[in-house]
């Protein structure tokens, strides 16, 4: 039975969500169903459909009291809407809200959701502070209720010297014996974030087992969104850290870095091999995977980031989008991105134009529009630097550009629509390759993801560029002999 407060959202999304139309939404990225969202939640498989749960304030475009959006689709593209999933209604939540989380599915069929609850405390000092625990809902796919036993994480199930004020972001997985598992962060004793590991028989009672990683403050400061999760043989430590200072491809500000390496289920001990940046763009925070039943693993996540939330359209009646679902292989240790195949699937039109040499800026017979997957392959050759214009007419454009010299690839939407003094351009170093490149670009109507040589790396950013702007153009300084390819999409 859902309580006033949950009620009352799920009454305002109902009614709201009338006055936002389809053509008003991305094709195949997902929005809010009204209001806000930030980070997504509970990405699962769960009764013959992926749920997607997500942070949300329903009844604002900007951060407020956090809900859980909810959200499902079989084939990851199409999301039908579904009633606010939870709300900050019960003695463990009843603050800032219920925070970000995961969800899997109990032995008895049910879907569990744990999530970092929030309550503002009065401290000694008389300052007010959020005091962040782990809580648990337990539901059908539809409508979830908050045990008695919540909170079944707090402070005092972690380490000695961590913070109570900074602990959440439980991200929960079944282990080949039916245990339950879940990777917290929490921060430590020095000023910096950390990777804990903890388990249940029954999905309530839960107990500490180890720290997975400490940060040591060398990657940022506290991180966030943790996820871990085995992937080709190895195993996969995924954080969002906050405060990082620019170094080498980690840029300042909010990241997601992954560590690969080796883990131990008998000892739960990992050891770091290597780490890496996981999107080189500009919107891209708070990840979460889940594994579909054909095995692959599955990322999703927020197609923003924080530092740029103030710039919204005016009048937008939704902020906050995800990306196209992505899936993640491993190769020669590196983890490699790719849309879901799923993706071909809605393959219309196709336009191919082969061996094409451009110089001066050139638009090709077919290619354009804000809704589309477009390859671009140049061949390997004698020039100074070679732009893709995406989005583009006369006042507006988003550009790829891509210098063979410093192997450098920048993305730069400071034409794109924005009002705001905010990062606008970034840059990536790809495997040179004497010239050679190969870019798949999803477009949709708010948003550009860059799939670097077969996913090799990424770079996604939000654009908020009217849709009349739909031009494609291509320019080289010097010639330079490219392919492109590029598919409609039915959606």
């Amino acid at each position: 039975m859902s309580s006033t407060i949950l009620q009352k959202a799920r009454d305002y999304e109902e009614e709201h969500s009338a006055a936002i139309s389809a053509a008003e939404r991305p094709a195949y990225h997902l929005t809010p169903y009204v209001g806000w969202m930030n980070d997504p939640n509970g990405f699962s498989f769960y009764h013959g459909k992926y749920h997607l749960f997500y942070q949300y304030n329903p009844y604002a475009t900007h951060w407020g009291p956090m809900h859980w959006g909810h959200a499902v689709s079989t084939d990851l593209l199409h999301w039908e809407y579904l009633p606010c999933a939870i709300a900050p209604d019960s003695p463990s939540d009843n603050g800032p809200g219920c925070f970000s989380g995961s969800a899997t599915e109990m032995d008895d069929g049910r879907q569990l959701l744990m999530y970092t609850s929030v309550v503002s405390e009065k401290q000694p000092n008389g300052e007010m502070r959020d005091i962040q625990t782990q809580s648990v809902a337990v539901g059908d796919g539809l409508d979830y209720e908050k045990p008695a036993c919540n909170p079944v994480l707090t402070q005092k199930d972690l380490p000695e010297g961590y913070s109570k004020f900074d602990f959440r972001d439980p991200k929960i997985w079944r282990e080949a014996d039916g245990t339950y598992s879940a990777v917290t962060v929490a921060l430590t004793e020095d000023g910096s974030g950390a990777a804990v590991l903890f388990q249940s028989k029954d999905g309530f009672d839960w107990h500490f087992v180890t720290v997975l990683a400490r940060n040591n403050n060398v990657y940022g400061k506290m991180w966030e969104c943790p996820d871990f999760f085995p992937l080709d043989g190895k195993h996969v430590l995924m954080v969002g850290p906050m405060e990082m200072r620019p170094s080498g491809e980690f840029h300042n500000g909010h990241n997601v870095i992954a560590f690969i390496g080796s883990y131990d289920e008998k000892t739960h001990t990992f050891t770091r091999e290597q780490v890496q940046l996981v999107d080189g763009g500009i919107d891209f925070y708070a990840t979460q995977t889940t594994q579909a039943p054909d095995g692959r693993r599955l990322m999703t996540a927020w197609l923003q980031t924080w530092s740029d939330t103030e710039d919204k359209p005016q009048g937008c009646k939704w902020f906050g989008q995800t990306i196209c679902p992505r899936e993640l292989h491993l190769k020669d240790g590196h983890i490699v991105q790719t849309p879901v195949r799923e993706l071909d699937a809605a393959h219309g039109k196709r336009t191919l134009h082969e061996d094409v040499t451009v110089q001066n800026e050139t638009a090709l017979a077919g290619i354009g529009g804000r809704i589309a997957d477009l390859t671009v392959t140049v061949a390997a050759g004698e020039y100074r630097s070679f732009t893709v214009k995406l989005a583009a007419d006369a006042a507006y454009h988003t550009c790829l550009t891509y210098d063979p010299y410093t192997s450098l690839l920048t993305l730069d939407r400071s034409c794109a629509g924005s009002r705001t003094d905010i990062v606008h351009t970034r840059s990536c170093k790809v495997r040179s390759q004497n010239g050679a490149l190969k870019l798949r670009i999803l477009l949709d109507k708010n948003s550009v993801e860059v799939f670097v040589n077969d996913g090799e790396q990424t770079m996604t950013a939000w654009i908020y560029t009217p849709q009349s702007a739909d031009g494609i153009t291509f320019a080289a300084d010097g010639q330079a002999t490219i392919t492109v390819e590029q598919f409609e999409l039915n959606l």
